[in-house]
């Protein structure tokens, strides 16, 4: 499960674990324009862990899902004029 909500300079996404037992915590994403951070709070330790990814990051982690084993370069289409 999922929610989504748009703040005034970022997209928040909550994603919940509604799998089954043991459940991890709810992982939050924030979506600016510089930066995507990713938190999840781990209760074992008792903080809250953060990471940050430049857009180009995110891009690469999103096509990698979807990939065979490999190393791999995304380039960015050429744009003619």
């Amino acid at each position: 499960m999922f929610s989504i909500e748009h703040d005034f300079d970022a997209t928040v996404i909550t994603l919940v674990d509604d799998g089954a037992a043991p459940l991890q915590e709810d992982v939050v994403i924030h979506s600016f324009a510089e930066c995507i951070t990713i938190e999840q709070y781990d209760p074992r330790t008792d903080r809250m862990h953060k990471i940050t990814l430049s857009p180009e990051q995110l891009r690469d982690l999103s096509a990698a899902l979807n990939m065979p084993e490999g190393v791999y370069q995304l380039r960015r289409p050429s744009g003619g004029s």
